[in-house]
Order: C-alpha cells, then sequence, then structure tokens
C-alpha cells in the first residue's frame, strides 16, 4: 500500500489481549473512542469476552484473533508455558489434532460472539508464527474465509535505531521464532501482512519509560506499519503486567501521543484500509 501523500504515513496501532479482564477492555475501548487505536485483538476465551463484544462492535476497531496456547483462561486445552511450546514446535512434538481442534474452536468462538470473520489474526505471545501451529492455522483460514482472508501479523522488526540494545535483541529473537517461514507461507497463500512490526520492550518503566520508547517507535514507523500495545485503564490482581498496562494507557490517552503522531507524520489506518500492505 503506498502513501497517501509524501508527508502522512498510516499505521496501525493494535491493542492486544481484549477480553482478559475488565481494566483491560474498558482502556482499550476508551482509546478506541480518542483515536489512538484502530484494532485490538481478542482472547475469545478470556472471561469478558462475550459481555464486552457488544461494546467492542460498537467501537468500529478492527477485531482480531489473539490465538492462544500459552495462557489458560476459562477452557480446558492445550497451554504451555511459553519456552515449552516453542521447543516442542520447533522439536515436532505438538500434537496435530489438538492444536486443530483449538485453532478451530476459537475461530468458532470469534465468528459465534462478533457475528462475522476476524479482520486479522495474530498470536498471543506470538504464538501464530510457530512451526507445527502455522501450518495448521494458514490452511484453516484459506479453507474458512478464501473469499476475503484477514491480514496476518508479522513480527519482521522495523529498524528502530534509537531503541535500546535490550530491547532490539528482544525483538530479534520473536523475529527469529518463526516471522520469515510464517511469512513465506503466508504470502504464497495470498495472505496480506504488516510490513514492519514495532512495539516490543520488557514492561518496564513506569510512564515515563514507556512515552520515550512510543516516541522512539513513532519515529521509526513507516507506512503500514504496526504498533503493538497492551493498555489497560485499571490494573487487575491476577495480572503481573497490570501497573505497566495502566501506564501505557495513560501515556496513548494523554495529549502528547495525538502530538507524536503529528510530529512525525503518521496516522491511524482506517479500518478498511488497515493491514491491506
Amino acid at each position: 500500500m503506498n502513501s497517501t501523500s509524501n508527508q502522512t504515513k498510516r499505521i496501525v496501532v493494535c491493542a492486544d489481549d481484549f477480553g482478559m479482564n475488565a481494566g483491560i477492555d474498558a482502556g482499550i475501548l476508551r482509546l478506541a473512542e480518542l483515536g489512538r487505536l484502530n484494532a485490538t485483538s481478542c482472547l475469545v476465551e478470556g472471561p469478558v469476552f462475550e459481555q464486552d463484544a457488544a461494546a467492542l462492535k460498537a467501537s468500529n476497531l478492527q477485531t482480531g484473533l489473539h490465538l492462544n496456547f500459552t495462557e489458560a483462561l476459562t477452557v480446558p486445552g492445550l497451554f504451555l508455558p511459553l519456552s515449552e511450546l516453542i521447543l516442542r514446535a520447533y522439536a515436532r512434538r505438538l500434537d496435530t489434532g489438538r492444536l486443530r481442534t483449538q485453532i478451530v474452536r476459537q475461530l468458532d468462538t470469534f465468528e459465534s460472539i462478533m457475528g462475522r470473520a476476524p479482520d486479522f489474526v495474530d498470536g498471543h505471545q506470538h504464538v501464530h508464527q510457530l512451526p507445527q501451529i502455522r501450518e495448521i492455522l494458514l490452511p484453516e483460514l484459506v479453507r474458512r474465509y478464501a473469499a476475503n482472508l484477514p491480514w496476518l501479523r508479522y513480527t519482521g522488526l522495523r529498524a528502530q535505531p534509537s531503541i535500546p540494545a535490550r530491547l532490539r535483541f528482544k525483538a530479534l529473537v520473536i523475529q527469529t521464532l518463526g516471522s520469515q517461514g510464517f511469512a513465506r507461507q503466508a504470502r504464497r497463500l495470498g495472505f496480506t501482512l504488516n510490513p514492519g512490526f514495532l512495539g516490543v520492550y520488557d514492561f518496564q518503566g513506569g510512564e515515563a519509560g514507556y512515552g520515550a520508547l512510543l516516541q522512539a517507535w513513532l519515529s521509526h514507523a513507516r507506512d503500514g506499519d504496526l504498533l503493538m500495545c497492551h493498555p489497560a485503564e485499571q490494573a487487575d490482581a491476577q495480572d503481573g503486567l497490570g501497573e505497566q498496562r495502566t501506564a501505557e494507557f495513560q501515556v496513548l490517552a494523554g495529549q502528547a501521543a495525538g502530538g507524536l503522531l503529528r510530529e512525525h507524520g503518521l496516522s491511524i489506518m482506517p479500518r478498511k484500509a488497515a493491514g491491506r500492505v
């Protein structure tokens, strides 16, 4: 997709984990009202997803499936610590029948509650790009949505030299764990993906730290890129990332965030355009 002008670059700002808890959902919906987001990725088996779905439908956000194999929420299934899931996937030791059942179940749940197909698909902790999982997920998406394929999250690292080296390394690790193989297979099947990925960090630093990172990410963003975030209006006692989620929310909701978009010549993509790159 080409930029609409020489000055303006359109990006996707996607909040992950809708449905995990009420504070996350409230924060995402508020940021949608403020025009600071244009997409959210949904944990469809989260405890509050169904009850908050009506508000999500009214928000005009793009909504995607946040495919989950690491977070046991409300439904039994194949949920493993991320490190174990990665090792088993690369050793090809995951049960393909259980993988398929869980992928189908989560897609069915999204369709049942939202009343339509997802606009896009990604993965909680980026599990969608792992071997075995992607080999089942992508053909299933083609089978269901061949006439109008959802776009997919690509975790290929956008160059971001002003980000601290330790955080660039974390982003590089995520990229290395399947992004290229995932992208090759997806493009062969006709899917579109965001060209660059931003927003990886260590969930530390409070508002000041996140604000500085946001400034840096936006300065490096290019047309069509995706910036991932994890905001919450209130912290949940059961969520280890709760305090930092609220810091993200405060930064993204503040006037300075809108100013940063303008300063760097960025605009939030309209729903129908996002991801079509």
